[in-house]
């Protein structure tokens, strides 16, 4: 096993009593709420109090929401602390929301939980390793006792993970798990829920689209570099094919009777890779007439090649996570069945609950780390985590859940989709 036992001393045991499974990720007993965003530089919030009663001890991921109430609970545990918290964003190419969202609502957390200015610390490897450890380093040397990390590969998360150990300070895994090093903590989805709902939403689509006979394809995320992408592709493999594995033979049937035509991996989340992929494999099997991707760059790729091949809209399903500008008008436009949508304010104040904790010295309590994720690779490392509940996102529930929440503008979809288009789904 981890060598990490006195961090999971105690969360280890209250995660065994909340029936995690043996999966990497299990879910939050309880769904995180929906509501606008709140933080200096990102959408007004609105009102709302329901985190705020909570008392410190008592956090779970299910007490964060608009308002950012339940961080003021926190005063007394940073009151207790010293040093920084320093917190490392990995890029600003792989998604805008490493700068649009994690940044601000991390900000906002610290803030309402009583932070001073010079008590916290973020920075952005701009999608290089070496500067993602460097700040890293720079951060330890500055007297930091908690890291927030998303790791830009999860070469240099292990290489921050052993260098934290081995000075003395925790760290969070921030979204992206790795699994070298010691007193580590996740916060995140849970990822193979993620997976499920992307297989669900597949199944239905299936159904609302009207496709016979499905020859299915799949294109997995980058499993190579990321161990999140292994725990997505269990998730729908297992809602799709009924197989909680990385990764499912060709040929393979559903209890819907659809066939599995062949499933492979984009390296590194390559979308460029992941297209030419599709592309491949569609002209060797144009049988294929269903497809399921891990996210929304993945699924854009392969749209991509179907529309140059002159496939019309809600003819070929795809499927996507992270709720993207570019996958939502996609859904609008019938070529993608829906996202996965994970709110990020939540994701923010929950690593900054955990990152107060772990500043003052003290283990986060069992009611907050909720689950455990553990290493696809070697079962016996396992981490304590921090597991939120992410929502499938289609054109029944878009206007109440990411417009309403402004992670998107309504007026951005609508001009690239139609003002007839967002009608016809209520969006304004």
């Amino acid at each position: 096993m981890d060598t990490r036992k006195t961090a999971l001393a105690l969360v280890g045991v209250a995660a065994i009593l909340a029936g995690c499974s043996s999966t990497a990720t299990t879910a939050p007993a309880t769904a995180a709420p929906t509501a606008p965003p709140a933080a200096s530089t990102a959408p007004t919030p609105a009102s709302s109090s329901a985190g705020s009663s909570a008392a410190a001890g008592g956090l779970t991921p299910a007490s964060f929401d608009v308002s950012f109430g339940a961080m003021s609970q926190l005063s007394s545990v940073y009151a207790a602390g010293t040093g920084l918290v320093g917190v490392l964003m990995p890029d600003t190419t792989s998604s805008t929301r490493w700068v649009n969202f994690d940044a601000p609502y991390i900000t906002q957390a610290f803030q309402k939980a009583g932070y001073a200015a010079t008590d916290f610390k973020i920075d952005n490897a701009q999608g290089v390793d070496a500067t993602e450890l460097s700040q890293a380093q720079a951060d330890i040397t500055a007297g930091a006792k908690v890291l927030i990390m998303a790791p830009n590969t999860s070469t240099v998360g292990g290489q921050i993970q052993a260098y934290a150990a081995a000075h003395g300070v925790a760290l969070i895994s921030y979204d992206r798990a790795t699994f070298q090093g010691t007193n580590t903590y996740y916060v995140s989805f849970d990822n193979v829920q993620v997976g499920e709902l992307i297989g669900k939403g597949f199944n239905q689509c299936l159904t609302d689209w009207g496709v016979s006979s499905p020859k299915v394809f799949t294109v997995d995320g980058g499993q190579d570099t990321d161990p999140n992408a292994i725990d997505f592709a269990k998730g729908y493999n297992d809602a799709v094919w009924g197989q909680k594995v990385a990764q499912v033979a060709a040929g393979a049937t559903s209890s819907g009777g659809a066939t599995l035509v062949g499933e492979q991996l984009a390296p590194g989340w390559d979308n460029a890779k992941g297209g030419t992929i599709f592309q491949q494999a569609f002209t060797a099997h144009p049988e294929i007439n269903a497809t399921i991707e891990a996210n929304d760059g993945l699924a854009g790729a392969v749209i991509t090649d179907l529309k140059a091949a002159g496939v019309p809209a809600k003819k070929i399903p795809t499927t996507g996570q992270d709720a993207t500008a570019q996958g939502l008008e996609y859904v609008l436009q019938g070529f993608q069945c829906g996202s996965v949508y994970k709110p990020i304010y939540l994701e923010a104040q929950d690593a900054v609950a955990v990152a107060t904790y772990l500043r003052a010295g003290q283990t986060p309590p069992a009611s907050l780390m909720n689950g455990t994720t553990t290493d696809p690779k070697d079962s016996t490392i396992t981490e304590p985590a921090s597991l939120l509940t992410p929502m499938w996102v289609n054109t029944a529930n878009m206007e109440s859940t990411v417009i309403k929440d402004q992670f998107v503008k309504a007026s951005d979809l609508c001009a690239a989709v139609g003002a007839s288009v967002c009608s016809q789904y209520g969006i304004q």
